[in-house]
């Protein structure tokens, strides 16, 4: 899918790391996240490729980010290896309608020549000269400074720790983001 026109700003979401933060530890926001032991299509591929023999994998997600994000006033677009599986198995426990997503199409996974992350150049291609908040946990400095050179400033790229997760202080970033538009 490419990006619709209209003239909110994009934000590019991922699922792993950001909502489910896959190396959280027990610690006092713990009760806010729920665990679901889900079998997506890429979690499968890589464990034989049967839905039925693949272990489930647990994914913490936290209902309060879907009105949380919702409120931001962005377009919301998957940008997970999830892609339109995120619809079925990660919106409805947030409480989000059907996004669009990105297909990674054969950048999935694939190394960039760069040195960027496999995501980087789909992202920035996907936004296709709109703002954007890119939300991820693999951001690095070599990302950013690429896509400050390809876009100016009207882009976020935002690191969230995959122990973590999506915390108060980073939608406060974000909301300081979209404040621009």
């Amino acid at each position: 899918m490419t990006a619709s026109r209209s003239r909110r700003p994009l934000l590019l979401l991922d699922v792993d790391g950001p909502l489910n933060p896959f190396g959280r530890q027990p610690g006092p926001c713990a009760e806010r996240y729920a665990s679901h032991m889900l079998r997506p299509r890429n979690w499968v591929e890589r464990h034989g490729g049967v839905i039925e023999e693949a272990p489930a994998l647990r994914v913490d997600l936290n209902p309060a980010h879907g009105p949380a994000l919702t409120a931001l006033g962005c377009e919301l677009v998957w940008a997970t290896t999830w892609m339109d599986q995120a619809n079925a198995m990660i919106g409805p426990v947030l409480g989000l309608p059907r996004l669009p997503f990105i297909d990674w199409g054969d950048a999935l996974f694939s190394p960039d020549p760069a040195g960027l992350h496999w995501k980087t150049r789909a992202v920035v291609a996907y936004a296709a000269g709109r703002p954007f908040a890119w939300i991820d946990d693999e951001i690095e400095a070599s990302d950013r400074d690429w896509v400050a050179a390809e876009c100016g400033p009207s882009v976020l790229l935002h690191a969230v720790s995959d122990e973590v997760g999506l915390t108060d202080d980073d939608f406060t970033v974000i909301q300081a983001w979209v404040q621009e538009f």
